[in-house]
């Protein structure tokens, strides 16, 4: 929970080491950058803490509150597993819950060339409820990355799921899901509104962005389909 104090946003966040919060930190940073609002943080070992304001209005604004809770979705993002322990994860058995967090990707390798999608559906304990990816054939970065969250909320949809925070790498994807930005290439339109019908079905679907090394659950998936598909 955010605290404000003398006009500021306080957190702090703990990690395992120095490694893990310093990723982190280069996560946030890209993030600022994003959003053109930068915090004032400090970092000792493996502790990160923020305290964010609008400094030219001396006081804590909208963009301060924005940029608060792309740090809180980053951090919760960065509890996913990493790719190598998904070996060492075996998924539930039990009951889906109402609600869930998707890292979803997708991967061209020629853009256009071969493509595929890779998604991974994660409850609030960071356990793998489901993992899949699918091969495309010869399409581009955004039709991949497209379908990733449509085969995502699909499967979601399907095993009883209300509720979905989906995170991607992908901040045109993003911005066009969230209506910052016109989805100008044609060809992405019919993609795009089938996904917008999706969520309607849903109570709740957020979209995030999240710097490519929060995403290596959802890129080991693309990775693995096109390294099946090149081995054939």
């Amino acid at each position: 929970m955010w605290k404000e104090k003398n006009n500021k946003l306080y957190k702090k966040y703990t990690f395992t080491d120095f490694a893990e919060a310093f990723s982190f930190m280069s996560g946030v940073a890209d993030i600022a950058e994003e959003q053109g609002h930068h915090p004032e943080w400090k970092n000792i070992y493996n502790s990160v803490e923020f305290w964010l304001s609008s400094h030219d209005e001396g006081k804590v604004t909208q963009k301060d509150k924005d940029l608060a809770g792309a740090i809180d979705a980053a951090a919760k993002a960065f509890r996913a597993p990493s790719a190598q322990e998904t070996k060492r994860i075996k998924p539930r058995q039990e009951k889906t819950p109402k609600k869930l967090r998707m890292f979803a990707d997708g991967g061209s390798r020629g853009n256009p060339g071969p493509s595929a999608t890779g998604y991974v559906l994660l409850d609030d304990d960071d356990q793998i409820l489901h993992q899949s990816g699918e091969y495309l054939g010869i399409t581009t970065n955004n039709q991949a990355e497209y379908q990733a969250v449509k085969l995502g909320l699909e499967k979601a949809l399907s095993v009883g799921v209300v509720e979905v925070d989906v995170f991607l790498d992908s901040l045109l994807v993003v911005n066009q899901m969230k209506g910052i930005f016109k989805v100008k290439n044609r060809d992405l339109w019919p993609i795009h509104e089938s996904i917008k019908e999706l969520t309607v079905k849903f109570k709740k679907v957020t979209f995030t962005h999240v710097p490519r090394e929060f995403n290596t659950l959802a890129d080991a998936e693309v990775n693995k389909v096109l390294d099946a598909q090149h081995k054939k």
